[in-house]
């Protein structure tokens, strides 16, 4: 089995970007991967048949089926039982990438503890904290609630890693004042550090932290006023579960007149590429 793959997911070509960014991300994202000596396996669900690797057709017919839905890795079985067209989360992706021996992941940001008032975690943080996978990403999404999402990472004895960081990254911004006590600037280290941990017998994935380039960062406190304005409304509107996440990005597009929209976009590009960058060292 090849194991230069990356696997990406596909819940942003349905409910993480506007049209028609969403589809030409998806596709560019797989570019990259090939551009840096990587196989790239966009990952989602059509009529209930799971798919390793989506068409250029497919990847289309996600971005406009209306009635897509977000599948993490709770809803696989319904979805597939029930023929459904879905999108897979951060969780459901790697745990079907998983089970087809694939070990490199790259995504946008992760989910984590939301910081409205209601108890509210992603799957995300469960299937990273038993899942043995490579997942690059550009920190957690900055609508979540930063403290109590990096103590869940570290109780739930994910493996954080910086890349050409020695602080944790906050998706659209690239520095925060939280320290990592573990990075690098050499993808062999990283696969080094996911190979020792599975030869220990732990579980749990290896979690790079990528930040955004430094031409399309936003400033954290400025994008702070933004989310706590949507979070704010998301309250009002008793917007909740899959919906919020959603709903928040959109509101932050609004506020910032697309530049979160641009700078998502951008960071997406970086860790597909730091993810076949990696991916590539297995070959």
């Amino acid at each position: 089995m090849m194991k230069n793959i990356v696997a990406l997911e596909s819940t942003v070509i349905a409910k993480g970007l506007p049209g028609p960014y969403n589809v030409e991300t998806a596709l560019e994202m797989e570019t990259i991967v090939k551009q840096n000596r990587a196989v790239p396996k966009t990952i989602g669900i059509i009529a209930g048949e799971v798919r390793i690797g989506l068409t250029k057709e497919e990847i289309k017919f996600l971005a406009d089926d209306k009635n897509v839905i977000k599948a993490g890795t709770a809803e696989l079985a319904a979805a597939i039982v029930g023929k459904r067209n879905a999108a897979t989360t951060v969780s459901a992706t790697m745990s079907l990438a998983k089970k087809e021996g694939i070990e490199v992941f790259a995504t946008g940001g992760i989910g984590g503890v939301h910081r409205q008032r209601t108890w509210d975690v992603s799957q995300d943080i469960a299937e990273l904290s038993k899942n043995s996978m490579i997942v690059v990403c550009s920190g957690f999404k900055s609508i979540l609630d930063i403290e109590r999402t990096i103590e869940l990472l570290e109780t739930s004895q994910i493996t954080t890693v910086g890349y050409n960081t020695g602080v944790f990254p906050l998706f659209h911004s690239r520095s925060s004042s939280y320290k990592l006590s573990f990075s690098t600037d050499d993808p062999s280290e990283i696969r080094d550090i996911f190979l020792k941990k599975k030869e220990l017998g732990l579980s749990g994935a290896v979690l790079v932290l990528n930040p955004v380039p430094e031409e399309e960062e936003i400033d954290y406190d400025r994008l702070n006023n933004w989310i706590r304005k949507a979070v704010d409304n998301a309250e009002i509107k008793n917007v909740t579960g899959k919906d919020l996440t959603p709903f928040l990005l959109s509101e932050l597009a609004n506020y910032s007149n697309g530049q979160t929209v641009r700078t998502n976009i951008s960071l997406l590009k970086n860790n597909a590429r730091v993810a076949a960058i990696i991916a590539s060292t297995f070959a």
